[in-house]
């Protein structure tokens, strides 16, 4: 899915630079076994009869370009649920100006060609599930009053998490969760899922929309039945799957591991009881080999962050704390590395996950 920007003169928006795609037609729209539905109204009537028929909906959001970390979520759903429904959906109110978005990975027919794929079996029913539907709106489906990526002149409602969004991953991109947050509430209110999915590689996101379907008192889903699933990883080196992997030039693919490994290195300080700010300096003596990785002279590499943050409230362990004196709560260890313009993101969870929000 193409999108286009056009600059409104009129005076029916006076936001500049809004974003706005029509919905596609089904002419338009790559061949597929799985409904695809374009509108929100047309993908409702196939929800009411869900809910008639008294089915469950599992839901995995994406932006699209697929890859194994999404469909292992789609795995789970559809091996936990009636119905399965996968949004397709670049949201441009979580890209800054300065981001990616008109460069994102689009893939819609290769996507749709791997969602066709997926299958799980269930014994005790004696049938196999596959996808149920693809959701696919265009931007002016979701922003019926328009959206700007300068959040300056924005116009509408947007949804924010307050005292939870400015630090770890809000600290570098200050406009992130507040176009996550104001997405996946339309989504939700849009697809009314029994079960949505979300992998752990955006645990920040996760534990924020989690907070979100607290907060705002949300049936479909409930906190409970918003599912943090593992990272998905490259089996050989571990480098954390994400659509953005894609940017990567070979050699910067070649040192995109040491952010991993540099956590690694911090997890096993913490679990031999060092406290936080030692586990953080043994995390930065692996990312600066970074200086003497063969692959380093042709890479431009900046740490954006490396940080140990409590996993309810999200703010910085204290240096001097160990693992005995942080409470019940788990320890969100996690950092962002920039290899050139492609900004990566990993995480370790030290502790139960289930005890976070």
């Amino acid at each position: 899915m193409l999108l286009l920007c056009h600059r409104f003169s009129s005076q029916v928006s006076r936001i500049p630079r809004v974003l706005l795609v029509r919905s596609m037609s089904t002419s338009e729209l790559p061949q597929s076994s799985i409904p695809l539905f374009t509108t929100i109204a047309s993908y409702r009537e196939w929800r009411q009869k869900a809910f008639d028929e008294r089915k469950s909906v599992g839901f995995v959001a994406t932006m699209g370009a697929l890859h194994d970390g999404h469909l292992s979520l789609v795995q789970r759903s559809l091996a936990e649920n009636d119905l399965t429904v996968v949004s397709i959906f670049v949201n441009p109110a979580q890209f800054a100006p300065h981001e990616d978005l008109s460069t994102y990975p689009r893939t819609l027919p290769g996507d749709l060609s791997l969602l066709t794929a997926q299958q799980v079996s269930v014994p005790d029913a004696d049938l196999t599930r596959t996808p149920s539907a693809v959701f696919l709106p265009s931007v002016h489906e979701m922003y019926p009053s328009g959206i700007s990526q300068d959040t300056t002149v924005q116009r509408g409602t947007f949804v924010e998490v307050k005292g939870y969004d400015h630090q770890m991953e809000g600290a570098s991109r200050p406009t992130f969760f507040r176009g996550v947050a104001t997405v996946v509430t339309k989504l939700f209110n849009a697809i009314q899922p029994t079960n949505t999915y979300f992998g752990q590689k955006d645990i920040q996101q996760a534990l924020l929309l989690r907070r979100l379907c607290k907060d705002l008192l949300l049936s479909h889903p409930t906190p409970d039945r918003l599912h943090i699933l593992p990272t998905t990883r490259d089996p050989n080196d571990g480098l954390a799957l994400s659509s953005r992997n894609a940017y990567l030039t070979p050699s910067q693919r070649a040192v995109a591991p040491v952010l991993f490994a540099a956590l690694q290195a911090a997890e096993s300080a913490w679990r031999r009881g060092e406290t936080a700010e030692r586990c953080i300096k043994e995390a930065m003596i692996v990312i600066d080999e970074i200086k003497t990785h063969p692959a380093a002279e042709d890479v431009d590499a900046k740490l954006d962050y490396i940080q140990m943050n409590d996993a309810e409230s999200f703010d910085i362990i204290e240096g001097s704390l160990r693992a005995d004196a942080t409470g019940q709560n788990p320890v969100i260890l996690s950092g962002a590395l920039r290899l050139g313009k492609t900004r990566l993101i990993d995480n370790i969870v030290l502790g139960d996950l289930h005890r976070a929000v």
